[in-house]
């Protein structure tokens, strides 16, 4: 007797097929997790020696504040004082330019707020805990009624100083930074940054000219420079600092931190809001909307974009010297 043929997508046979295949994709997912896994310890082991103490990648100047090594830098020796926090991942190199000139006629101090730029890497890594160091940094080098400028990230610090500490301020600007929170990190992320693969992609990017000259030239907005392995090299090098990958891990949990347009309408310090016109990173809306809040003058830069201070350096001088002179 014949057999009739099996239906076409029928059972017979199909699911020991389907087992043994499975079986077969499972090995080879395996293998090659164990491969990734190898080749990433091998990649890691190898490249060690390019996370170094941060004393080993910048000269200085640092002073100690709260226990922990602060890199900063400095322009002019008379004058009121001007406090330059910068944002996420800038280093104080940034301010260069708009710090010499305003180091004519003030005493000017940029920080690195850690775990950016040079400052050592040791948390806790939040808002409360830069609002703090920023205060004892003023303490330590009795600055009394600064004007604290905060870009980006850095324009939340200024909003708790302001908050914390209002009749020690001689007032604040935000700087390409509402100062709104925006929520924790996904709830996958932990499990994501785990694993000796992780640290691999985090080393290989963070070397990556392509990267950065990617994130750079959005930041700067339409008008910026040939941005050449020496113009990237500056934002790059801090990535090598000891113990900065496991700081952003850390980091990760809280989001972008800052506070709500209710806490900034309880600002009792002379405030200005700047902005680069060409700002595709943080929106000019997201700007107004915070001016608003403060009830204080919103001011454009033109030409400038999220990097305001190295887009329209003079013009962002005159105006931080123009707003500090009341």
């Amino acid at each position: 007797m014949v057999r009739p043929p099996a239906p076409r997508g029928g059972t017979v046979g199909g699911v020991p097929r389907l087992r043994r295949w499975s079986k077969k994709v499972g090995r080879l997912l395996l293998e090659l997790a164990v491969v990734v896994t190898i080749a990433s310890l091998v990649y890691n082991a190898a490249t060690a020696a390019r996370i170094e103490p941060v004393t080993e990648l910048y000269a200085g100047p640092f002073v100690s504040v709260d226990g922990k090594l602060v890199a900063y830098r400095r322009w002019g020796r008379s004058g009121s004082p001007i406090v330059l926090l910068g944002g996420f991942v800038e280093p104080t190199q940034v301010w260069q330019a708009v710090g010499k000139r305003l180091g004519a006629t003030h005493r000017v101090f940029a920080l690195d707020l850690p775990p950016f730029g040079y400052s050592q890497r040791k948390g806790p890594y939040t808002l409360r805990s830069w609002i703090a160091l920023v205060h004892d940094f003023d303490v330590r080098f009795g600055l009394r009624r600064a004007v604290i400028v905060g870009h980006s990230l850095g324009a939340a610090v200024a909003v708790g100083e302001a908050l914390a500490h209002p009749d020690e301020l001689g007032g604040i600007v935000l700087l390409d930074g509402d100062a709104i929170a925006a929520g924790g990190a996904p709830s996958w992320l932990p499990d994501f940054v785990v694993g000796p693969w992780f640290t691999s992609i985090y080393r290989i990017a963070t070397g990556s000219d392509w990267i950065f000259r990617r994130a750079l030239r959005d930041a700067y907005g339409p008008h910026h420079p040939r941005l050449t392995h020496s113009v990237l090299r500056p934002w790059e090098q801090p990535f090598k600092v000891e113990g900065t990958l496991a700081a952003f891990k850390s980091m990760a949990r809280y989001g972008i931190q800052g506070y709500r347009l209710a806490d900034l309408r309880r600002v009792r310090v002379r405030s200005l809001v700047v902005w680069g016109q060409d700002d595709n990173v943080d929106s000019v809306g997201a700007g107004r909307a915070s001016a608003r809040a403060l009830g204080v003058p919103f001011r454009v830069l033109p030409g400038a974009g999220h990097l305001s201070m190295l887009g329209a350096p003079g013009p962002l001088a005159r105006v931080v010297a123009e707003f500090d002179r009341g």
